[in-house]
């Protein structure tokens, strides 16, 4: 399973697990939308913050990749003028 399945199947537990606690809270409803409003938040900065991290990784390893293709085409053509 990807990484992004994983994760997306843990953010959803997490909330639904969250949402439910707070629901069957016995509070008056004003307090309950508040921390409602304020998980939600925090699951999106969390999701935001996550992302962030993917996609940074992900920028790192195709920039590798495009160096290592880079050095090999390189040496490659250094091959090929030396054989001339």
């Amino acid at each position: 399973m990807s990484t992004g399945k994983v994760l997306l199947g843990l953010l959803a537990g997490a909330a639904t697990g969250a949402l439910l606690g707070i629901l069957f809270a016995p509070e008056k409803g004003c307090e309950t939308r508040k921390k409602i409003a304020k998980k939600g938040k925090d699951y999106a900065d969390d999701l935001t913050h996550k992302m962030n991290d993917f996609v940074e990784e992900m920028t790192e390893k195709f920039e590798a990749v495009v160096k290592k293709a880079k050095d090999s085409a390189g040496s490659e053509t250094k091959n090929a003028n030396s054989g001339l």
